[in-house]
C-alpha cells in the first residue's frame, strides 16, 4: 500500500465521521476557547451553555474550537441548527446564553441581536442545506472584517476541534504529507521554492533554500525546530494557529523532515502559552495514533517523531541560536555565526529552524501546488500573511490577507479605524525591535503595502505579524522608552554593545521624559544607534530602530519633549501635572481612590498636593469632568 492509499483510507473514515457531524439532526454549538476568549469569559459561556441545554432537555453537540480571529466580539459561539447554515454570534456572555438558545432553538432559528454573520456554505457537506439565509443576518464573508481576507492558514480555525485528527483529515489534512512521500525529497524542496514561500518569522529568507541547506548537510542525525517563541508585544498570530489548528504545523514539519532527511522535531513554545502547548501535545499523540508520526509514516520507510518543548520566556530565545541553546537545556544566549544551525544546531547536529507560519504553509503548497499558492499576493511576495491587530483600534483580532494588502485597509476597513473622536497617529509593526509608521505614511494612496521591502525603506521591519495601532493619546517617546527598557531587560548580556547600548539609550529617554533633555542628546542617540549595529545578534542590532523612528519620522514630537519640555499626548509623568476644575462633579469619589491621599480637602473644596501626586491617573478616570492634565513647565 502506498502512502497515498493509506492516506485515502484514513480520509474516508474521517469524512464519514464529519458528515455525521455536519448533517447532524441535533444543534451543533462551536464555542471559541482560546487564550483571548477565555480572558473575555468564554469558560463561563460554555458552562452556561451546557447547563441551559441540560435544563431544557435539549440534545445538542458542543465543541471546543480555536479562535477564528474576531477577538473584538469574544466570547464567540458558532451555531449550526439542523438544515440551516451556520451563524456566528458574539459577544455571547454567560448571561446572554438563555436568550441565544431561545432564538436559535425557536421558530426563527436565529438570534439577530448577537449575530455577527452567516456562514452560508460548508464545502465539506455533501448535499445542499434545506434552509435559506436568515433575514437580518449578513453574510460573514461580506462584513468589513472579512472582505479583505483570503483564509488559507486559518480555514480550519474555529471550524474543527483543534487536536482532533479526524476533523483535520476530513478537511484535507495530511494529503500534502502523503503527496510529499510519493515524491523525491529534492522535488518537494523544488515545489516549496517554486511557491515563493519565505520565512514568516521576520527575516523573510526563502524557506525552500533553507531546507536545501539542511538536505545537503553532512549525513547522520538531523533535527527540525519550530520557533513558536512568539514574544513581540502585540503579536499573537502563532498562538492563534497553535491553539486552533496544531495538525497543520505537525504536517508541515513532517513534510520538511522528509525533504531534508531529519528524523526528529521540536516545537518550542513559550511558557506563557499553556493552552497552545497542551493542544499541540494532544495533536502529536493523535497523529501518532493514526500512524502519521513515528516509525513508517503512512506505511512508508520514512520515520519521524516530534515533541513540545516549553521555553522559560526569554525574548532572545526567539533568535534561532538562542532557542537551540534553550532546547539543549542551556541558558538561552544567541551564538555568533558561523557555524549556522544547518551545519551545527541542536546538540551539534544539522538543524533547520522555521517559524510556525512557515511550516503551516507547506501542507497547502503540497496539497494544491506551487502555482495555486502563488495565485495570491504580489509579484515579489506570494501567498497570504496572518496579522494580529491590537491597540487603539475598534476591532482587534487576527486576520489573514494576501501579501501586498495596504496597511491602511487593514487598519481602517477591517479594524474599523481608531475609536470615535480620535485621530490615527501611527502603527507599530514588528515588535520592540522595529519602529513606528506615522499616520501620514499609512494613509498615502498606496496605503503602505504589507510587504517587507516597503517597511525596510522606512528603516524598520514588517516582522512576524503584530500591528499595534496608536492614536493621539499615545506618546511615541514613552513608547520608545518602553521598548528600550524591554530590549535592555531582555538582553542576554553577552555583548557590551547591546547591553550597555540599550541601557544608555534608556537613560537618555527617561531623562528626556522627565524634562531633563539636552540638545546634544539627539546626536548622542544617533551615535549609539550607529554603534549598536555591531552587536553580536539581531537583538542588539535592531534595538535602536524605534530611536531612528523618533529621529526621522517623529522629530517634532521628540523636540517638543527635548526642547519644549512638554508631552503633546500628556502622558510622560515628568512633564505633566494634574489640576482640579472648580465645581466639577465626582471630586470626593476621586479623593477616595487616590492611593497617596494627594487630593486634600480645603475650606472651599479640594486641591491636589503636587508633592504627593504620583500621576497614576486614577482620579481622572473616576472624575473625568473634574480633573485635567496640564503641562508641568
Amino acid at each position: 500500500m502506498t502512502p497515498l492509499d493509506a492516506y485515502r483510507t484514513l480520509r474516508e473514515e474521517a469524512e464519514a465521521k464529519w458528515q455525521r457531524l455536519a448533517l447532524s439532526d441535533r444543534p451543533v454549538f462551536r464555542v471559541s476557547l482560546a487564550t483571548c476568549s477565555q480572558a473575555s469569559g468564554a469558560l463561563a459561556t460554555i458552562e452556561a451553555l451546557r447547563r441551559e441545554l441540560r435544563q431544557r432537555g435539549q440534545e445538542a453537540i458542543v465543541l471546543e474550537v480555536g479562535c477564528p480571529g474576531l477577538c473584538f466580539a469574544d466570547p464567540l459561539v458558532d451555531v449550526q441548527v439542523p438544515g440551516y447554515p451556520r451563524v456566528l454570534y458574539g459577544p455571547v456572555m454567560a448571561e446572554k446564553v438563555p436568550a441565544l438558545l431561545e432564538g436559535v432553538l425557536g421558530p426563527d432559528k436565529a438570534y439577530p441581536p448577537l449575530a455577527l454573520g452567516l456562514i452560508a456554505e460548508d464545502p465539506l457537506v455533501k448535499g445542499a442545506l434545506k434552509g435559506t439565509p436568515l433575514a437580518g443576518v449578513p453574510l460573514l464573508r461580506e462584513t468589513d472584517w472579512m472582505r479583505l481576507q483570503v483564509r488559507r492558514l486559518m480555514a480550519n480555525v474555529g471550524l474543527i476541534e483543534p487536536a482532533n485528527v479526524d476533523h483535520y483529515l476530513a478537511c484535507g489534512g495530511y494529503e500534502g504529507l502523503a503527496r510529499a512521500l510519493s515524491m523525491a525529497p529534492e522535488k518537494v524542496i523544488e515545489e516549496v521554492i517554486a511557491s515563493g514561500l519565505w520565512g514568516r518569522g521576520g527575516a523573510a529568507f526563502p524557506t525552500g533554500r533553507k531546507w536545501d541547506f539542511l538536505r545537503q548537510a553532512r549525513p547522520g542525525v538531523k533535527f527540525l525546530v519550530c520557533n513558536a517563541d512568539e514574544g513581540d508585544p502585540g503579536s499573537f498570530v502563532n498562538r492563534n494557529l497553535l491553539e486552533g489548528d496544531p495538525h497543520l504545523i505537525i504536517e508541515g514539519m513532517a513534510i520538511a523532515a522528509w525533504a531534508t532527511g531529519a528524523s526528529y522535531g521540536y516545537v518550542y513554545i513559550r511558557h506563557e502559552y499553556p493552552l497552545a502547548a497542551k493542544r499541540m501535545a494532544q495533536a502529536i499523540e493523535e497523529a501518532r495514533r493514526k500512524g502519521l508520526l513515528g516509525p513508517n509514516v503512512l506505511g512508508s520507510s520514512f520515520s519521524y517523531d516530534m515533541e513540545v518543548v516549553k521555553g522559560a520566556g526569554s525574548y532572545v530565545c526567539g533568535e534561532e541560536t538562542g532557542l537551540i541553546a534553550s532546547i539543549e537545556g542551556l541558558r538561552g544566549m544567541p551564538k555568533i555565526r558561523p557555524p549556522y544551525p544547518a551545519q551545527a544546531g541542536v546538540f551539534g547536529q544539522p538543524t533547520n529552524v522555521n517559524n510556525v507560519e512557515s511550516y503551516a504553509n507547506v501542507p497547502l503548497i503540497l496539497r494544491h501546488g506551487a502555482s495555486w499558492y502563488a495565485s495570491v499576493g504580489t509579484e515579489r511576495n506570494k501567498g497570504t500573511k496572518m496579522f494580529s491587530l491590537s491597540g487603539c483600534v475598534r476591532r482587534p483580532g487576527v486576520l489573514e490577507v494576501p501579501l501586498g494588502t495596504p496597511l491602511r485597509d487593514v487598519v481602517m476597513v477591517a479594524g474599523g479605524g481608531v475609536p470615535e473622536g480620535r485621530h490615527l497617529k501611527g502603527v507599530q509593526p514588528g515588535g520592540p525591535l522595529s519602529g513606528v509608521v506615522p499616520a501620514s505614511r499609512v494613509m498615502l494612496q498606496d496605503g503602505l503595502p504589507l510587504e517587507p521591502e516597503h517597511f525596510r525603506e522606512l528603516g524598520m521591519l514588517m516582522g512576524s505579524g503584530g500591528l499595534v495601532v496608536m492614536d493621539e493619546s499615545t506618546c511615541v517617546v514613552e513608547l520608545a522608552t518602553y521598548f528600550e527598557w524591554f530590549a535592555e531587560d531582555e538582553s542576554c548580556g553577552r555583548c557590551t554593545t547591546c547591553f550597555a547600548g540599550t541601557r544608555r539609550l534608556l537613560e537618555i529617554l527617561r531623562r528626556i521624559s522627565r524634562g531633563g533633555g539636552r540638545p546634544q542628546d539627539l546626536e548622542l542617540m544617533r551615535l549609539l544607534a550607529s554603534t549598536m549595529r555591531y552587536s553580536n545578534c539581531a537583538h542588539g542590532q535592531a534595538a535602536p530602530t524605534v530611536i531612528m523612528s523618533l529621529l526621522e519620522l517623529f522629530r517634532d514630537e521628540l523636540e517638543a519633549h527635548l526642547l519644549g519640555r512638554r508631552c503633546p499626548a500628556r502622558v510622560c509623568q515628568g512633564l505633566i501635572r494634574y489640576e482640579l476644575i472648580d465645581g466639577g462633579p465626582g471630586v470626593e469619589e476621586a479623593a477616595k481612590v487616590c492611593p497617596t491621599g494627594a487630593i486634600v480637602p480645603q475650606k472651599d473644596g479640594f486641591v491636589i498636593d503636587q508633592a504627593l501626586c504620583v500621576k497614576c491617573d486614577a482620579c481622572r478616570q473616576v472624575a473625568p469632568e473634574s480633573v485635567r492634565v496640564v503641562d508641568a513647565f
